[in-house]
């Protein structure tokens, strides 16, 4: 039986995925650090849960080779976990021990995620992968245009990831596919209680790309690209 896995799942954005694909009557499988909020928020979906430090890279590994041996590869893999960088992080005034703690979360997980769970997704030439990652990773516009470094980087190396491998995988036309997705400034933990958009608004875009239809042969931007970074369900510049 198929499953969809998403990573960040007991808040924020991850969790909106989750509520809306379980509605979907997809079978769900939360991971996130923090247990008891996992524990609860699985329970109030009826889906399952496992616990796990994805700043741990050695336990981020052990975990996803577990739930391959277990479940099998998943048919849509949500990656909505992160941390935002200390505001002061400019790229002078961070230390080392901030630097790998926002890029082993943001970054080196998402790697061990593709290289462990979406490999044999590719392989099989099904399934949907969705990185959630942010306009402050862009190379144009906002991109890098100083402070916030280990996030603004972390998500730049994010958005390459996705389309380097959408490139190894021939941007959809075997049947796999991959995206980045900004949600947008959300009310969530990291985007706070002023932000604009709720956490279900600012989910909606990775919700719609775990579900939608595609060709690759398509006239439709919507329904004929892979392997780029989308916000309100729309592809903006890199």
């Amino acid at each position: 039986m198929g499953y969809t896995l998403i990573t960040g799942g007991s808040r924020g954005l991850g969790f909106e995925c989750a509520k809306a694909l379980r509605a979907n009557g997809q079978t769900v499988l939360l991971l996130a650090k923090d247990e008891p909020r996992l524990a609860a928020a699985a329970q109030s979906l009826g889906c399952e849960y496992q616990s796990v430090d994805l700043a741990d890279l050695q336990a981020t590994e052990r975990a996803f080779t577990a739930i391959l041996a277990t479940r099998g590869a998943p048919d849509v893999l949500i990656l909505a976990h992160g941390v935002m960088s200390e505001k002061s992080s400019k790229t002078f005034a961070t230390n080392t021990t901030e630097w790998r703690r926002v890029l082993s979360i943001n970054l080196d997980s998402v790697f061990c995620a593709l290289n462990i769970l979406a490999k044999p997704m590719a392989e099989a030439r099904q399934g949907r992968v969705v990185v959630f990652s942010a306009c402050l990773g862009r190379m144009s516009g906002p991109g890098t245009a100083g402070g916030l470094a280990p996030y603004r980087v972390s998500k730049a190396g994010v958005n390459a990831l996705v389309r380097n491998l959408a490139h190894e995988t021939l941007h959809g036309k075997r049947g796999f596919l991959i995206d980045a997705v900004c949600p947008n400034h959300s009310r969530t933990d990291m985007g706070g209680p002023s932000a604009p958009l709720s956490a279900e608004e600012g989910a909606d875009t990775a919700i719609w790309l775990a579900t939608r239809p595609f060709n690759a042969e398509s006239p439709s931007d919507q329904e004929k690209l892979t392997g780029v970074l989308w916000e309100e369900r729309q592809v903006i510049p890199w």
